[in-house]
């Protein structure tokens, strides 16, 4: 699993990389550094969040074990909180803002997804679940 947490965050970072090579602004305006900033770091905390989910990271809603160390400790669903942070740093960086109001559409999807989530650990891990969520953020 570390080997395929390794090679899917090398294919984002170097996809990411080269379309913002490839689309890189003409002109960096403070919106713009910002974006970028707002990209690294996101996309560095997604990766952290990753690893630390392990072996649980699924596509579809599964318990196999509550994690609640790391990142997760603090926030219960990092991976879409730190992937949406990344995907409005790299609009802002390609200087298209009116991109945002797609992003704002799939919104809803991520919430879904995160109550799915929570309905599936919840029902697996009961108190212990409300436990968490009760001390943790998102």
């Amino acid at each position: 699993m570390v080997i395929q947490n390794i090679l899917l965050t090398l294919i984002a970072a170097g996809a990411a990389a080269y379309a913002g090579w490839e689309l890189a602004p003409a002109i960096w305006t403070p919106l713009r550094v910002v974006g970028l900033c707002l990209a690294v770091a996101a996309f560095m905390l997604w990766t952290v969040a990753r690893f630390q989910l392990g072996t649980s990271l699924t596509v579809t809603a599964k318990a196999k074990q509550l994690v609640a160390r790391g990142v997760y400790s603090r926030i219960r669903n990092p991976i879409y909180l730190f992937g949406s942070l990344f995907l409005t740093g790299y609009i802002l960086l390609l200087g298209r803002p009116w991109w945002l109001l797609v992003f704002v559409g799939l919104l809803p999807l991520q919430i879904w997804r995160a109550r799915k989530e929570a309905q599936v650990l919840e029902a697996k891990f009961g108190e212990e679940y409300r436990r968490y969520r009760a001390g943790t953020w998102l």
